[in-house]
């Protein structure tokens, strides 16, 4: 009973277009006021202690940071060295693009930002080199996802806390999967491309010019050396690396590329203290609605349940999969995580899966939500941006979701993708 009233209330509250956070917290009070399982002032404590936690430090720190790097000038100049790279093959501007959002991935360490900071400059350059819109629009919303899964991540750092898994590990962990997803999206990019005629920029590469705007670069390209590096040896923990990535962003912004001046640091600190209110709340309602799960004994029935229909790791671990690529279309990343880890990390570690290695899964899979309706929170950012419909994008991204759910059954069945680095 409580159950069904906690995911039907969530869902009715959905629906009408209630706000995630606000959906959860409302549904686990309604829910604990008709079954009186525990005192409501329950929720009031568990909003409080859920993110009284030093690794959750790391959220606000994080997402500050990629707003100061978002405004001090970097992403240009990104581009400038992803055009260098590949700018001259066919699809060259599209494939740039991709490059440009794995740079900014490994500084942001979310989704949308990711989208907002490349897209507001590469979709009406795109359509300016002649491709189409929709195309170029799908392109930055799926190459945004990148933004989630190559270090740093705050998806990662929520498994890492609920999950009880190392954050460096995770981190570390994350590289070779984001660049194999950008990989796929590439593939794809090129072969549309070629298809369409988009020839790439006709300057030959050479080491002068790639020098040139990796110097230009320099103090962006140190800023995921120094927070992984830092991280995994031991100078560190992701919590403070978070808030010297802030540190080094204001130096950069301020100081070394001179494009972020003090007037805009109001305005960069108010939307910062936004967002980060925003995914806090729904942290804490997550927590809220997946503490009474755990009292009501639904993980393990859960996970009983699926451990009862095949013994076959491979058949779990797809369903597992099939699970988190449906609920990425209806729940925020941040929330899916908190509820479903308890859940799901016992049942993979049965099936002999690694925890970090899950946690990759998880993020990878929860990832390719971003681009699907009717949550898809990239594709309303580069609709916004672009001017095109959430149902033309819809359609263009459609191979863009087959090139990265390719790419998640290599991360799935192949373990040393994710775990290579790690000691």
């Amino acid at each position: 009973m409580t159950a069904a009233l906690l995911f039907g209330g969530f869902t009715v509250l959905l629906l009408i277009s209630v706000p995630i956070g606000i959906a959860l917290g409302v549904a686990s009070l309604l829910t604990l006021i008709y079954t009186n399982t525990l005192p409501v002032e329950y929720i009031a404590q568990t909003l409080i202690t859920s993110v009284d936690s030093f690794p959750i430090m790391a959220v606000p720190f994080f997402i500050l940071a990629a707003e100061i790097m978002g405004k001090g000038g970097i992403s240009n100049r990104l581009f400038t060295l992803a055009n260098t790279l590949v700018g001259n093959k066919t699809g060259g501007f599209a494939m740039a693009t991709i490059v440009t959002c794995m740079f900014f991935a490994a500084i942001s360490g979310s989704g949308p930002a990711t989208v907002a900071a490349i897209g507001g400059i590469m979709i009406p350059s795109m359509v300016k080199m002649g491709y189409d819109k929709k195309f170029a629009t799908a392109l930055v919303a799926a190459a945004g996802s990148l933004g989630v899964i190559i270090p740093p991540s705050i998806p990662m750092v929520i498994y890492g806390v609920v999950g009880g898994a190392s954050v460096g590990d995770l981190f570390v962990a994350g590289i070779i999967p984001g660049c194999l997803v950008a990989a796929g999206l590439m593939v794809y990019s090129y072969y549309y491309s070629k298809k369409m005629g988009y020839r790439g920029t006709g300057e030959k590469f050479t080491f002068k010019r790639f020098y040139d705007a990796a110097w230009d670069a320099k103090w962006a390209l140190l800023i995921p050396i120094i927070i992984i590096g830092g991280i995994y040896g031991g100078i560190f923990t992701p919590t403070e690396a978070a808030a010297v990535a802030v540190v080094y962003g204001l130096i950069a912004g301020l100081l070394l590329y001179r494009e972020l001046n003090i007037k805009d640091l109001p305005k960069v600190f108010a939307d910062s203290a936004l967002t980060t209110a925003t995914v806090l709340i729904i942290v804490g309602a997550a927590t809220v609605f997946g503490r009474l799960l755990t009292v009501e004994q639904i993980p393990t029935k859960v996970a009983n349940a699926m451990l009862s229909i095949s013994e076959s790791p491979i058949i779990i671990i797809m369903l597992i999969s099939l699970l988190l690529l449906i609920v990425g279309c209806f729940m925020d990343t941040l929330a899916a995580i908190i509820i479903l880890t308890p859940i799901l990390l016992p049942i993979a570690t049965e099936i002999g899966y690694d925890p970090v290695h899950f946690g990759i899964i998880m993020v990878a899979n929860l990832a390719i939500g971003f681009i699907t309706p009717p949550l898809g929170v990239n594709l309303f950012v580069g609709s916004g941006i672009s001017g095109l419909s959430i149902e033309s994008l819809s359609k263009a991204i459609v191979p863009f979701f087959v090139a990265m759910i390719v790419t998640l059954l290599l991360i799935i069945f192949i373990p040393q993708i994710s775990l290579m680095f790690l000691k």
